[in-house]
């Protein structure tokens, strides 16, 4: 099937898109370029031996994604990655967020409806769930008020989703809740490149490791947390692409019990971030400069999957270990060099 990648060059979606070629997909990318670089499609074709069709286009402009769609008149889902998604950032810039990643998505659903395209894989985040009550969090966990644009970003997309679909006969979607993304594809040949410095913990690991940022801030030691710091699920990205190839494929093959589905995607398991440069530590042998700061305004104390659905019903399951993830990502901070 012709699948339509918006973002499709950043982290997850360019994992994703190698994901799908290996599956006999034949994958679309849209994408601005805002925070990736187009050399990523080098690394695509190296991996998958396919040169993939790109198109530099803002799905915040309606009429060059009609136009994209016009031009595919074929395509058969969409996965919409495209959207801004720094936490600390969105508390500073909120409507930059409600900009890009509302109009976005509200542009991808009217060029949906106009072109008859019937499958949508919607990018969402465990953020929706706030702080939970009860770990691990369940899909049927209350969705509670975001601590920060970005997170409302996410609920409010859902909504804007739930709404369409029931208002569009042939419209169907799955929502991808997913935990913390991390790690490289294994050829080291795609992987996390933030532009300037970067908001997520793994890749200001990396480059601290590898002399490129002088010190790591750890945000916060003093959580009600076993060693007071934030504790996260973090998922492989590869595991983590899969899961949107299943779920297109689920889709397309008429499986889906609703006409929006939600999964969480993430592995189960909580990981401190004191724990995560750790076991970095351990699996590269370098020893990581760092320092410990305030509470970053936006920041979760603590949250970790139930992905038991995921595993069941999407037949989805995470399966790389934390250490091969971890020495995944060094490998990609290396050949950077």
């Amino acid at each position: 099937m012709k699948i339509l990648v918006t973002g499709g060059t950043g982290y997850i979606g360019s994992h994703t898109v190698v994901e799908l070629i290996n599956a006999g997909h034949t994958p679309v990318i849209v994408d601005n370029l805002s925070n990736s670089n187009i050399g990523v499609l080098d690394g695509i074709k190296s991996i998958t031996g396919e040169s993939v069709s790109f198109y530099q286009v803002d799905v915040t402009d309606i009429q060059a994604l009609d136009k994209v769609f016009s031009e595919n008149h074929d395509i058969k889902g969409i996965i919409h990655f495209a959207a801004s998604k720094a936490v600390g950032e969105s508390v500073k810039e909120p409507l930059k967020y409600y900009r890009n990643n509302l109009v976005g998505l509200m542009n991808i659903l009217e060029c949906m409806k106009k072109h008859k395209v019937g499958s949508l894989v919607f990018s969402s985040s465990c953020t929706v769930y706030g702080q939970p009550d009860i770990l691990p969090v369940t899909e049927n966990a209350p969705i509670k008020p975001a601590l920060s644009p970005y997170g409302n970003t996410k609920q409010i997309c859902e909504e804007i989703i739930r709404d369409t679909v029931a208002s569009c006969e042939g419209l169907h979607a799955i929502l991808l809740r997913y935990f913390n993304p991390i790690g490289a594809h294994p050829s080291a040949l795609i992987g996390e490149l933030p532009l300037g410095v970067p908001q997520n913990l793994i890749p200001y690991v990396t480059q601290t490791a590898a002399g490129i940022r002088e010190c790591l801030t750890i945000f916060g030691d003093d959580y009600d947390t076993p060693d007071g710091s934030c504790i996260r699920d973090y998922i492989n990205v590869t595991d983590l692409a899969k899961a949107h190839v299943v779920s297109v494929d689920r889709m397309e093959n008429g499986k889906q019990e609703s006409d929006v589905e939600v999964f969480n995607i993430g592995t189960g398991r909580g990981t401190s971030v004191f724990e995560i440069v750790n076991m970095f530590e351990k699996v590269t042998g370098v020893k990581l400069n760092y320092k410990v700061g305030h509470r970053r305004e936006g920041d979760i104390e603590k949250v970790w999957a139930d992905a038991t659905i995921a595993n069941n019903t999407l037949g989805w399951k995470a399966e790389k270990t934390m250490e091969e993830t971890l020495a995944s990502a060094w490998k990609w901070q290396q050949s950077l060099k």
